[in-house]
């Protein structure tokens, strides 16, 4: 059950119809994981700073079971992320971030449990 959460600076306004919906189907054939099961928000218009300037940048959170444990599969996620939001959003890569967060099953809640007894 990945949780793929997107903070940028950039005006709702100026983000593209339909980013959270580009996202979950990004982020399901890059993890590998059924779409139903992608979970996505977007944060627009937020005060950020990347690399010490605060020109129009985002910052990617990506959490998984499974699929972003490694430094081998980040840096498959990772190349590929940066071609989906470089395209969707405009900004060049120096002005993106992107942390992985490996998740176990009991850090999940869902139908009143946790992923380990589903």
């Amino acid at each position: 059950m990945p949780f793929v959460e997107l903070e940028t600076s950039l005006p709702a306004g100026r983000l593209p119809p339909g980013l959270a919906q580009e996202l979950c189907a990004a982020a399901a054939d890059i993890l590998g994981k059924p779409a139903e099961r992608v979970n996505v928000t977007v944060r627009s218009g937020l005060p950020m700073v990347v690399a010490g300037s605060a020109e129009p940048c985002a910052q990617l959170l990506v959490s998984s079971i499974g699929v972003v444990g490694s430094a081998e599969q980040n840096q498959r996620h990772s190349a590929r992320f940066f071609d989906v939001l470089t395209a969707q959003l405009g900004l060049g890569p120096e002005r993106i971030v992107i942390r992985f967060y490996p998740l176990e099953p009991w850090q999940i809640g869902k139908n009143r449990t946790v992923m380990t007894f589903l």
